[in-house]
């Protein structure tokens, strides 16, 4: 990422060393993965859509841990594999939205949630900036090569109320707790970004 890009990483101290981890990164661009799993401080696995694992790139998420998902149905495989990583005291890489859009945590899934509250592990909102505003000239699916690119890592926080519930409305509250969290993150990384 620093070869191709110019990434301006801010608060990536707030990313806990050790215990289980997930990151709920903001999703515009097909380049956010990968930016964050090469600017983290600790290695991360990704739950991606099963689509990408194809060829050469499909080899190499494989080879660095990123987890396939069936985003048509629940994917059990990827869900046990999830929380086998926080099992383990990993780091989880999620993209709450489900797919890429605005990257403004609009619209978030369920699966967030569950894994946060079924876990315990806390949530790092992280939100990467700038590798949407325009296209590059060479290749225009990517970012201009050297342009910079902003990832702007959170406070970690709490999903759950503290209760221990997993119940359907237990889940429901706290997909808006995090969206809120989520949101916050994103407006004081622009303001601190200016984007």
């Amino acid at each position: 990422m620093y070869g191709l890009w110019k990434p301006r990483v801010l608060g990536a101290w707030r990313v806990p060393a050790t215990g289980p981890v997930i990151l709920a990164v903001n999703h515009s661009h097909g380049i956010d993965g990968p930016m964050v799993i090469g600017v983290a401080p600790r290695a991360s696995h990704f739950l991606v859509k099963k689509e990408a694992f194809v060829g050469p790139v499909g080899s190499f998420m494989v080879a660095t841990g990123q987890l396939a998902v069936d985003r048509s149905i629940a994917d059990r495989t990827a869900i046990t594999q999830a929380l086998g990583v926080l099992e383990r005291g990993g780091v989880l890489g999620i993209f709450p939205e489900g797919t890429r859009g605005d990257g403004d945590f609009a619209s978030l899934r369920s699966g967030l949630a569950y894994f946060a509250v079924r876990s315990g592990a806390p949530i790092v909102p992280v939100a990467v900036l700038g590798s949407s505003e325009r296209p590059g000239r060479l290749i225009k699916a990517l970012p201009p090569l050297r342009s910079r690119v902003d990832v702007v890592f959170g406070d970690p926080f709490e999903a759950g109320d503290g209760s221990g519930r997993r119940t359907r409305k237990a889940l429901d509250e706290a997909t808006l707790r995090i969206q809120d969290r989520l949101t916050g993150h994103l407006e004081n990384a622009r303001r601190l970004t200016g984007r």
